[in-house]
């Protein structure tokens, strides 16, 4: 409505404030997601991405505060930011808050330019897989399991057997795939810019200052003040938010939950909570 009537005034009387749209991604990056755990997908953000390149301004802010996640969803949000910019023809400036790693920083890679708090954490570029291992769970507590399959490989890396070295040899091939896709795309996006480091691929994160002598980052400093500084002490920071209909609201026509359905999501709650708690941890947060 302000854009409207500012169009509708005289040139004399019109408003030279530049407003710039700015998205928030924030939490584990994964294809799933609860209302214990709300992820990052390109199905979450999709919306937010599209609303915000749909905006009259010269340029789009995106706040990045990931620790990673899913390597396939970090590049889905990655491409569909880059599709936009191009064909809107507008500049993506990404600004790291806490920490930009892993899958976080596959998405910053987006940005024409990328700046970083200097105790901001970025890099962590590389592939991991975590799990827990029972083979001895079962015969302590006296079950029995049995696993039936059409396929020799069917049960590969089962927790409640014993790890096979030919599992695990396959797993990191499949790792190493990943990765080699991941550096693939930082040099495409960062090309010069990046060092000569031994460690810049090797899965090692360093702060905000550290990662702009690497190469990693562009700049320093914070979206308000770098905002201004390029577009005007008027500029007007617009955050681009989900819009919420008054029925889901206030929750009108939805099903009734029930109180096993409660109890059920309470508990895979906890155990969603545990694993994100384990992911932010890994950067000492």
């Amino acid at each position: 409505m302000r854009r409207l009537i500012n169009r509708l005034l005289p040139k004399s009387w019109r408003s030279d404030a530049v407003t710039i749209p700015v998205i928030r991604l924030q939490g584990a990056i994964m294809a799933g997601g609860s209302q214990f755990r709300p992820g990052l997908s390109l199905a979450t953000t999709a919306g937010l991405i599209e609303k915000a390149f749909a905006f009259e301004a010269p340029a789009v802010a995106i706040a990045i505060n990931s620790p990673g996640g899913s390597p396939v969803q970090s590049r889905l949000i990655y491409k569909r930011i880059c599709d936009l910019a191009v064909e809107k023809n507008k500049r993506v400036l990404v600004f790291v808050e806490d920490v930009a790693a892993s899958g976080g920083y596959m998405i910053a890679l987006a940005g024409d330019e990328i700046i970083a708090d200097p105790s901001s954490i970025v890099g962590s570029i590389g592939v991991v897989s975590a799990s827990f291992g029972f083979p001895e769970l079962l015969k302590k507590i006296g079950v029995e399991r049995r696993v039936h399959t059409a396929g020799q490989n069917k049960s590969v890396l089962d927790p409640f057997r014993p790890e096979k070295p030919e599992d695990v040899e396959r797993l990191k091939a499949l790792q190493l795939e990943v990765h080699e896709t991941f550096i693939d795309m930082v040099k495409e996006r960062r090309g010069s810019k990046l060092k000569d480091d031994p460690d810049l691929f090797t899965g090692l994160f360093w702060t905000g200052k550290r990662g702009l002598d690497l190469g990693l980052v562009d700049a320093l400093g914070d979206m308000r003040g770098v905002l201004r500084k390029r577009y005007g002490a008027k500029t007007r920071l617009k955050l681009i938010s989900q819009p919420r209909g008054l029925f889901a609201r206030f929750g009108l026509f939805g099903s009734k939950a029930q109180p096993a359905d409660i109890a059920a999501a309470a508990a895979g709650g906890l155990a969603d909570a545990a694993e994100d708690r384990a992911l932010w941890s890994r950067y000492g947060l």
